[in-house]
């Protein structure tokens, strides 16, 4: 699994895939990420911000560290939201 060559944690992956269930935070969490762009996806700034929100949400708290290393997943997949493909690849990463 390729978020953990960036440090993030399997147990973390799997509280936040746990939580994420829930409908209402999940409609919470699509609410904040509607409309992004590739360009906001790497742009770290807004990445780390889009980070901290997603936590509060989810009640999830995380460290400075661990907000860090999910930043830098984030802008090494050069995601765009646009593209199928590569929203099938992240699906497929964390099912």
């Amino acid at each position: 699994m390729s978020y953990q060559k960036y440090g993030i944690r399997p147990e973390l992956v799997g509280r936040v895939k746990m939580k994420m269930k829930h409908p209402a935070a999940k409609e919470r969490v699509k609410a904040l990420l509607q409309g992004l762009t590739k360009a906001d996806l790497q742009d770290k700034a807004k990445v780390k911000r889009l980070i901290r929100s997603v936590a509060a949400v989810l009640n999830e708290p995380l460290s400075e560290t661990q907000q860090e290393q999910m930043a830098a997943f984030v802008l090494g997949q050069k995601i765009d939201p646009n593209n199928t493909f590569h929203l099938l690849k992240l699906w497929s990463m964390f099912r």
